[in-house]
């Protein structure tokens, strides 16, 4: 305990690990909303069944399900680096770039794995969503976004919440693999930890545990979103 101690207050490793766990969270966050914010008008693209489309965005949510998260992080970073730093220096702002590259890129990757994964959640949700429903709406005069905004979306997101928090649940985990790109993220902090106090049970262990308390929050906020979603669907059939 003493060493503990010593290693996380005395030699200021505590606040390198919140600062990984901060950067560990906006990126999943970031990640996770950009991702839906891609899969949303893709999932209805494929629930329509437009031919051309609807082709297109399978093929992209299968090559990106097929290949490993990390291959997807090297390609995206090492592909784009070189154009992104002459970006930068023909604006004037490399040095700044060159800072937050890592963590942009990041986020840009994050975002499409977890888009990819998001799109069939999606799809499915507004597949089970009974067509007699839209029907009814639709006789109502309701006008196409109104029937989007508060009858699909609503069923759409109460369908869709189980598989939602699976995919947050592995993009938290996934947020672990952009630390070879040397973003300080959780993981990549207790690396660094772990080496210079020669310590890896220690910070590993630490890591795993705010990776544990980050993911049991994340269950009770979902488990409070699907009570407040399901209200007045108990026993409906």
């Amino acid at each position: 305990m003493t060493d503990v101690w010593r290693f996380l207050f005395e030699q200021g490793w505590a606040v390198s690990l919140l600062k990984g766990s901060a950067v560990t969270l906006g990126l999943a966050l970031l990640g996770m909303c950009v991702g839906l914010i891609v899969a949303l008008p893709l999932a209805i693209v494929r629930w329509r069944e437009v031919y051309a489309l609807g082709r297109l965005v399978e093929a992209y949510t299968m090559l990106v399900r097929s290949i490993p998260g990390l291959l997807i992080i090297y390609l995206i970073f090492f592909g784009s680096v070189q154009v992104v730093d002459k970006i930068g220096a023909f604006f004037g702002f490399q040095s700044a770039l060159r800072s937050a590259y890592p963590f942009l890129m990041g986020v840009l990757a994050i975002s499409i794995i977890s888009s990819a994964y998001s799109v069939e959640v999606l799809r499915g949700a507004l597949q089970a969503i009974p067509e007699g429903l839209i029907e009814a709406s639709k006789s109502l005069a309701m006008p196409r976004r109104a029937i989007y905004l508060r009858v699909v979306l609503p069923l759409m997101l109460r369908g869709a919440l189980s598989g939602l928090n699976n995919v947050w649940q592995m993009t938290i985990k996934d947020t672990s693999l952009v630390s070879v790109v040397g973003l300080g993220e959780l993981m990549r902090t207790a690396a660094l930890a772990a080496g210079i106090s020669r310590s890896p049970l220690v910070f590993y262990l630490i890591a795993g545990l705010v990776f544990l308390l980050i993911t049991w929050l994340s269950q009770r906020l979902f488990r409070v979103c699907e009570v407040r979603l399901n209200r007045g669907f108990r026993g409906a059939h």
